[in-house]
């Protein structure tokens, strides 16, 4: 009897170690999927509205889907020649940028004379890398398949879930009791609204900042100014994050420029961020995504830490998910006057009164 318990208990721990082992293998996958969930949500509103205008939904489907990547291809064949070239001028000139940056602060912690030795010996290991990195390029090419395979896959998975959603969508439903099946449909409704809003809103603000940001480096002369304008149109999809993303690069090559030009591209760039962040996008945002920025923080820094760059992009539309779905299946009945005066008294710390 007691080999019995045993084996059944050793058999449950090698089932669960089974699974966590299955899980994490297929992480990259699951948050793949989301991630092709949100943009077939996003790409499903044009579909629908071409429907409603009787197109067929496969031909609809086809239109959108093919009209998006025509036109991010028209996109890249006007502006991806030009950061190939500024890419190109980059590195080439990246050694001259670091002799300039250290320079620059030597110069500021009184070391000018010994500056020079020690920014030329500073540079060398990067050019050692660079010539390294170039010449191990068929090293990478089978890291450039499989990542143009599993894009390839992810286009694969978006266009089918577009031209024919109501089979998953009725698989979605049957993993619901009937008692719960309209209160699931009301929360991937409104997961819905609040991702379109999220990813138009995105896409608004970014290519605002962008167009900003590029008249600005090119006004000070900063070189790369196509490929900081295009890091900022996609750093707006990692809130907060981005801001560094895009900010850091350019604030250190203006800085090989002058202190003075960092200093005016650093204090740009936050005044901008400031202004789109505090009064645009809230603007845009404000129909559809009632989300607290703390949510949306909270749940970057976790995503990130878990899963790196995947988990910061699908963080706030995985927020938008986690509220839609809190506020239909467990979200009671609230009374506003009396949340309100329960507030307040948190806020100003009010006693409770005394009988």
């Amino acid at each position: 009897m007691e080999y019995r318990i045993s084996s059944k208990f050793l058999y449950i721990a090698a089932g669960i170690f089974v699974a966590l082992w299955f899980l994490h293998a297929v992480i990259g996958v699951v948050l793949l999927l989301f991630f092709a969930i949100v943009i077939t949500i996003v790409l499903n509103a044009p579909v629908t509205w071409l429907q409603q205008r009787k197109v067929p939904r496969t031909l609809a489907a086809l239109i959108v889907f093919f009209g998006v990547l025509a036109i991010f291809a028209g996109i890249g064949w006007m502006v991806l020649p030009r950061i190939v070239t500024q890419v190109r001028l980059l590195i080439a000139n990246l050694p001259g940028y670091l002799d300039k940056l250290n320079l620059q602060v030597a110069e500021w912690l009184g070391q000018y004379g010994s500056a020079q030795q020690n920014a030329v010996a500073s540079t060398t290991p990067v050019t050692d890398q660079l010539s390294s990195v170039v010449s191990q390029v068929g090293v990478y090419s089978m890291g450039f398949f499989q990542n143009l395979l599993t894009v390839i896959f992810f286009f694969c998975l978006v266009i089918y879930m577009l031209i024919d959603p109501r089979p998953l969508l009725q698989l979605y439903l049957s993993c619901f009791p009937d008692a719960k099946k309209e209160k699931a449909s009301v929360a991937f409704s409104n997961a819905s609204v609040m991702t379109i809003g999220w990813m138009w809103s995105n896409i608004l603000a970014g290519a605002l900042r962008a167009v900003i940001v590029w008249f600005f480096l090119y006004f000070m002369g900063i070189p790369g100014v196509w490929i900081w304008a295009g890091i900022t149109f996609f750093a707006e999809l990692i809130p907060k994050i981005g801001f560094y993303i895009m900010s850091v690069p350019p604030i250190l090559i203006a800085f090989s420029i002058s202190p003075s030009t960092a200093l005016w591209t650093a204090v740009f760039l936050l005044v901008l961020d400031e202004i789109i962040g505090d009064f645009v996008i809230p603007r845009i945002r404000s129909n559809t995504m009632n989300i607290h920025p703390v949510s949306i923080l909270v749940m970057l820094l976790a995503m990130t830490a878990a899963f790196g760059i995947m988990g910061a992009f699908i963080a706030a539309p995985l927020t938008a998910f986690m509220k839609a779905y809190y506020e239909a299946f467990y979200q009671r009945p609230q009374h506003p006057e009396k949340t309100e005066a329960f507030i307040d008294r948190m806020l100003f710390r009010k006693p409770a009164r005394t009988v």
